[in-house]
């Protein structure tokens, strides 16, 4: 028997033994929304009590659980049926941006130039090379739409070609939780060897005789990188010996090559501290030695070029400097500054060459790279001239090389690879994004605007529209944010966003506290105890561009992600009333109960972030503005609220019991709809062309908002 849409809905809804509820229809339709049996659990820390209805919730293998993830997407499915032709327009339109064809810009790397290109249809990228000319014949080393065959979901990741350029070591998930199995692949044959090592990374690190690897391992239930493992080809998986295991669940490990190849380096980092250890990679059954022994607060990583090691470290530098080191004394006594601690400039990192050091660095929350000549200690910049753009280092895996291949793009320019001559100080644009349809980036205008936050501090916001926009209360505007892990958001270029654009939505980036825009202290401003800054500077920005007139609370509309959807939550509660609609994609949410629960994924090693909740100050402030926790009965505005079912970041049961509690709370009549995607994680569908269907149904909703 074939369901409507809206007969599944009510069918999943009298399994769960939901009853309609008069607050859960909406204005746009009589269907009832599904609604959760609550199954009161009492949580108790520090002498305070929570009670937790839909606790439940917490097991995917309930069936209970899943009919009411299928009970919500089903609703979704109705209600947004009247939209349903502008999804699949959205998405056609999206779609029709991307060339099918496209492949990105060669590198050279070992006497070979590596490409990636696509074939028109397929959702999967093909990885190719050719040897010593672009001209010679194209070798196929991986076509991930042949390994994604048979699976709904699929990623490759960490491709990785032996010294002696005949294998290659990758890792494959097909279940989106970011389990990879390593597999390698014979280049002359095709062959795909026996070698299959589960629960891993993905990545791994060639020793120099073209037979061992190093790779990281992942604890089964946490999935915190936590062994590192060498494997000799032909062994079997389960006796591989583990060289290092880091026993501090709140850092994780992982390993690498260095960039000429001397050296095999573990890193074990946690969000305020770091240590490395190193092996000569010629000696792979060797013994790795301490770099510089871990200390609170010391941040630091390397690579070695000639005789010595670079070091960025925050070592008496909040926004981090430039050391070195002789290759055989590494510890920290033995660091030499050169490049000095510079409060209005963060060193995000560096590139090595045989006589150059590239830094990218950031002021005034603007990406800058600087070049310095290691021979005649000359140095400069290269020059941007847009008012909101993100410049940054691109693949280098040469030496050898004057040629410093970057990337650029803005909110208005497609994203482009240039290659500079840091000798001749010439740039040459080796590639840019193609969208098809006729884009001409002089339609647009990107704007840097500033608001002041609640403390008189002044928070950036980037913002693009088209032209012909009028700052005059009555045009929608959607306002993306984060505002975590020092992770700054930047103002990149989006052929998908164009659809909201063209139809008369402005978008703008608030640059928030908890990122890393405007140095170190950016960030430490927006965590821990600080965290509130994230949320209040949100607001603010939001106010600031009503009051500029691009928009009103009545069509002002907010979206974020992950720690972002945090945010969305956080603000949700704070300020109802200044959104009109908000867009919460694998939203964390229920930030108690995770962080107390050490067996999630990601938990131990947050501590650093958001702060240990049995600790009671902690506990006590985190309660503060955990979204789930500060659900009330009051008005919320129209929410879309997405999640996968596989999620290993954010589990999908945050999302679902956020999403249950507003049912139950909120006072509204406005839209709150959820989407699950059973097949998926956090990343969403693996396809490049799947992926732009959640994109459709977001903008969907906005226009359907906005009445269009």
């Amino acid at each position: 028997m074939k369901h409507t849409p809206g007969f599944t809905a009510l069918l999943c809804i009298s399994l769960l033994g939901c009853q309609e509820k008069k607050n859960t229809m909406t204005e746009q339709s009589n269907v009832p929304a599904p609604v959760a049996p609550k199954i009161p659990k009492t949580l108790t820390i520090h002498g305070d009590t929570r009670t937790d209805n839909y606790y439940w919730m917490n097991d995917r293998n309930d069936p209970k659980v899943i009919a009411y993830l299928q009970a919500e997407n089903a609703y979704l499915d109705t209600i947004m049926q009247p939209q349903q032709k502008l999804r699949e327009s959205l998405y056609e339109e999206m779609k029709g941006r991307i060339m099918e064809t496209d492949a990105s810009a060669p590198y050279m790397k070992n006497g070979y130039y590596y490409y990636t290109r696509f074939e028109t249809g397929k959702e999967y990228p093909i990885y190719c090379r050719k040897k010593g000319s672009l001209e010679a014949a194209e070798e196929v080393i991986l076509n991930v739409n042949e390994v994604a065959q048979g699976h709904a979901y699929c990623h490759v990741s960490g491709l990785s070609v032996s010294p002696d350029n005949r294998l290659l070591a990758f890792g494959v998930d097909t279940v989106s939780r970011r389990k990879y199995v390593i597999r390698v692949k014979e280049l002359e044959t095709g062959n795909i060897l026996p070698d299959a090592i589960p629960e891993t990374s993905g990545d791994v690190a060639w020793a120099n005789d073209n037979q061992t690897f190093f790779y990281t391992g992942k604890h089964p239930e946490t999935l915190r990188e936590e062994r590192i493992l060498r494997h000799k080809l032909g062994a079997e998986a389960g006796k591989d010996e583990q060289v290092y295991m880091e026993k501090d669940e709140t850092f994780d490990v992982e390993v690498r090559r260095s960039k000429s190849g001397q050296f095999i380096m573990i890193a074990s980092t946690s969000t305020l501290s770091a240590e490395y250890r190193i092996l000569d990679a010629s000696k792979p059954e060797g013994s790795f030695r301490i770099f510089q022994p871990r200390q609170k607060d010391l941040l630091y990583d390397i690579e070695p070029l000639n005789d010595r090691f670079y070091i960025r470290t925050n070592l008496d530098a909040k926004n981090f400097r430039l050391m070195e080191s002789p290759l055989d004394k590494t510890s920290k006594e033995n660091w030499k500054e050169v490049i000095p601690h510079r409060a209005d400039v963060l060193l995000e990192e560096f590139e090595v060459f045989r006589e150059y050091l590239v830094l990218a660095e950031r002021k005034n929350g603007l990406s800058q790279l600087h070049i310095m000549n290691l021979q005649n200690h000359e140095d400069h910049y290269l020059h941007f001239d847009e008012p909101a753009y993100v410049a940054g280092i691109s693949i280098n895996p040469e030496l050898d090389t004057k040629e410093l291949r970057y990337s650029y793009t803005s909110m208005t320019t497609p994203a482009s690879i240039y290659d500079y001559n840091m000798e001749t100080r010439k740039s040459e644009l080796k590639k840019r994004q193609e969208v098809l349809g006729g884009y001409d980036p002089k339609d647009y205008v990107t704007e840097r605007l500033y608001a002041t936050a609640k403390d008189g501090v002044k928070v950036p916001i980037s913002i693009v529209y088209k032209k012909g926009f009028e700052k005059n209360d009555k045009h929608p505007l959607l306002l993306y944010g984060y505002g975590s892990y020092g992770i700054t958001t930047e103002p990149t270029f989006s052929s998908a966003r164009l659809s909201l654009l063209n139809r008369g939505f402005a978008f703008a980036i608030a640059h928030i506290r908890g990122g890393e825009e405007m140095g170190r202290y950016w960030y430490e401003d927006g965590k821990l105890f600080k965290k509130m800054n994230t949320f209040t500077d949100f607001i603010a920005c939001a106010e600031h561009l009503v009051a500029q007139h691009y928009t009103s609370p009545d069509h002002l509309y907010a979206q974020g992600g992950s720690a972002g959807g945090l945010l969305m939550g956080a603000v949700t509660n704070l300020r109802p009333d200044l959104w009109h609609g908000v867009i919460a994609g694998v939203p964390f949410v229920d930030v108690l109960t995770t962080m107390l629960d050490e067996s999630i994924p990601l938990t131990t090693g947050e501590f650093d972030e958001w702060g240990n909740p049995k600790n009671k100050d902690a506990y006590e402030y985190m309660k503060q503005y955990s979204p789930y926790d500060n659900v009330v009965a009051k008005a919320y505005p129209n929410m879309l609220v997405t999640t996968g079912l596989h999620d290993s970041q954010v589990q999908y049961w945050e999302p679902a019991k956020w999403v249950a509690k507003l049912r139950e709370l909120k006072t509204d009549h406005n839209l709150l709809l959820m989407k699950t995607d059973m097949e998926a994680g956090h990343g969403g569908a693996s396809g490049r062309f799947t992926a732009l269907k959640k994109t459709a149904l977001e903008q969907a909703f906005l226009l359907k908002l906005e009445g269009k």
